[in-house]
């Protein structure tokens, strides 16, 4: 099935606001990309009672917290005490997340499913997103009120972020994108207690 692949964060919405969203966008199945798939805030974002929800309003769900979440079981994903996507977007894992993507992407409209209502907050933009751009023609991010961000409408807001926006007569938007990116890993990427102290503003809880 040709057609956009979208993401989508889960926040705070109630079951039905957000089957509402999902319906909206005309998406049949959710991937789930928490390495942890219970919310201890959000219940009825709990692995169990999630796919019920979803599976009674016709929508599919798959967990892919393995392949995708941002706490990663393979110790070589880990680098000065913290998630390196790069290294993650590299391994087995990550490569069999892609090729499960590929191939629900022939039957289904699916949404990559996070906890973060902003995806510049999660890494499903940062890690998984930035990658899948590559092959994935169309990439839309549905925000908390219904509305769509492109993939390149969130690069530019990335960029912004980042201090990088100005366009520079040696360096193209691509190193531009690519110094941003990194930067926003820095701020994001999962720390192992022993190694993070505190948890930054942005890292997210549920992931």
């Amino acid at each position: 099935m040709s057609g956009p692949l979208y993401t989508i964060g889960h926040s705070n919405h109630s079951s039905e606001a957000f089957v509402g969203l999902l319906r909206q966008h005309g998406v049949t199945a959710v991937a789930d990309v928490r390495s942890a798939p219970h919310s201890a805030y959000n219940p009825q974002f709990n692995r169990e009672t999630l796919a019920t929800a979803l599976t009674s309003a016709g929508i599919a769900y798959v967990f892919l917290g393995r392949e995708f979440g941002a706490r990663r079981e393979e110790a070589e994903s880990y680098v000065d005490g913290r998630v390196d996507f790069g290294v993650v977007a590299a391994g087995g894992l990550f490569h069999t997340g892609r090729l499960r993507l590929q191939q629900g992407r022939e039957r289904y409209t699916i949404a990559l499913m996070c906890a973060e209502r902003d995806p510049l907050e999660c890494h499903r933009s940062g890690m998984i997103c930035r990658r899948l751009a590559r092959d994935i023609e169309e990439i839309q991010h549905i925000r908390a009120d219904g509305t769509l961000e492109t993939q390149a409408e969130l690069e530019d807001r990335l960029l912004r972020a980042a201090g990088l926006e100005t366009a520079d007569l040696f360096r193209s938007r691509e190193a531009r994108l690519d110094d941003a990116w990194r930067w926003l890993e820095r701020r994001i990427a999962w720390r192992p207690p022993a190694a993070s102290g505190n948890r930054s503003a942005l890292q997210p809880a549920d992931d």
